[in-house]
């Protein structure tokens, strides 16, 4: 993997983050289960982490 398809990745991650993000607020105002999209934001947390830290290896 090339600096290029870490970056991609990184782009593709933060605009799910994003949208995951926008879906919990809708949740929490209708009163909606939480757990699964906070534990799926965690997870792109500690994937777009990795890809960071890659990142700054190139």
């Amino acid at each position: 993997m090339d600096k290029r398809d870490v970056e991609y990745q990184i782009a593709d991650l933060k605009a799910d983050y994003v949208r995951l993000q926008q879906d919990l607020e809708k949740l929490e105002y209708v009163k909606g289960n939480l757990h699964p999209l906070e534990k799926q934001l965690a997870e792109i947390e500690q994937a777009l982490k990795k890809l960071y830290q890659q990142l700054d290896r190139f």
